[in-house]
């Protein structure tokens, strides 16, 4: 049965669902931001806790045996999820923000030196800025950026035209949090490779549309959030080929991540807890795992279908509308829109379009140099997920073409 036939049975997964906001059934348009959890990782995490709550890695009892099985489990279905080679290059994070910071702190410790250049792309969001900024402003390193045109697309000549033999990696989003573009990352990461460049993939934001296969992309490094993928909260992945690993030093020391300590010297485990300090967020990767599980289920190329179907729909629908603008017309995109209504602040029509029981996304969306390469303070952006619906999109037409129709 496809999931636009089963949608009903859907959606009854996700009990949020059914909430009314403003006394209005509730449209969650938000899902760039976060996304609902279904009952099958609610559940499976409540279990947990009544069951078999105890610190893994750490005792030889059987709460502890069972709850450590469970976790190198959910390791191994992550493994699998992105079809990585080793559960051994699979390091969870408490998010996508925690492992690109990782990456940056323990790679720049390594490898980075005054005078060194680091490349990331206009498109990306603050957490894929920031931490290189301040590494570039430890290492006294600099920061190029491959720039986008108006419609979205990544600039691949002046891309090429940015690495030397100073570049000494490449951090760019596989999907942008703002238009929607499906970046070329395996191309991207074959350039670099070209001349001996490392690649970090950016995926929050690329995870939950479709299928993603580092080893396909072959990039060094891969990272996401597991409450962007239907997961818990304080949850994520950072992938990382295993050579690359053994080569960086750890950015955080405590328990777990040591195999000697001495007053004098200590020696660090192995791969994957060398980068896993301290009590792990055990319940988190356990739940990320159901989340996992539960996309296979559906079938990942029928959700990113499914999505498709509605993002069409949508973009026909606002297209029609005088005075607005819609960021993010990449022929490859994902089912996110982001717009702005001419003469009305996102603020005001984010607000109007919420007493609806519409639930938009308004603002920055933590992408301020994107903004302003396009001369914006902020837009609106509707994220779409495989559980909204065809009427729901219709909704979100009705609503905009309201709003506007307000501020005539």
């Amino acid at each position: 049965m496809s999931l636009a036939k089963n949608i009903v049975n859907i959606r009854s997964d996700f009990p949020i669902l059914s909430t009314m906001a403003h006394g209005k059934p509730l449209i969650y348009l938000d899902n760039g931001a976060t996304t609902q959890k279904p009952l099958q990782v609610i559940s499976v995490m409540e279990e947990l806790y009544r069951t078999t709550n105890a610190n893994v890695h750490r005792g030889v009892h059987y709460l502890s045996d069972r709850v450590s099985d469970r976790y190198e489990a959910a390791r191994e279905t992550v493994r699998a999820f992105i079809n990585a080679r080793s559960r051994e290059e699979i390091i969870f994070t408490a998010g996508t923000t925690a492992s690109i910071n990782a990456v940056a702190f323990s790679l720049g410790e390594r490898y980075v030196r005054e005078g060194d250049e680091i490349v990331i792309s206009g498109m990306e969001h603050h957490a894929n800025i920031v931490p290189w900024q301040m590494l570039c402003e430890r290492k006294k390193a600099k920061l190029k950026i491959i720039p986008f045109s108006d419609e979205g697309i990544l600039d691949l000549e002046a891309y090429r035209s940015l690495l030397t033999e100073r570049t000494r990696i490449v951090a760019v989003t596989h999907v942008s949090n703002v238009l929607g573009t499906v970046n070329p990352v395996k191309e991207i990461v074959a350039e670099a490779h070209r001349h001996g460049i490392p690649v970090l993939v950016d995926g929050a934001q690329g995870i939950q549309h479709g299928v993603v296969d580092v080893t396909d992309i072959d990039c060094d490094f891969y990272v996401f959030s597991g409450h962007k993928v239907y997961g818990p909260n304080g949850i994520g992945v950072l992938y990382g080929k295993a050579e690359m690993l053994n080569e960086l030093p750890p950015y955080q020391g405590g328990g777990d991540m040591v195999a000697q300590v001495t007053f004098e010297k200590t020696t660090y485990n192995a791969l994957p807890f060398k980068f896993e300090a301290g009590t792990t967020n055990f319940t988190g990767a356990i739940g990320l795992a159901a989340a996992l599980d539960y996309l296979s289920a559906l079938g990942r190329e029928a959700v990113a279908e499914r999505e498709q179907a509605l993002l069409a729909r949508a973009m026909e629908g606002l297209s029609t509308i005088d005075g607005i603008r819609i960021y993010g017309t990449a022929p490859n995109k994902v089912s996110v829109i982001s717009f702005l209504l001419e003469t009305i602040h996102q603020y005001d029509a984010g607000m109007i379009l919420d007493k609806m029981g519409i639930a938009v996304r308004t603002g920055t969306h933590c992408a301020q140099p994107l903004m302003e390469r396009y001369g914006i303070t902020g837009n609106i952006r509707a994220s779409i997920a495989f559980y909204n619906t065809e009427e729901e999109m219709e909704a979100l037409v009705k609503g905009v073409r309201k709003v506007t129709e307000m501020f005539a």
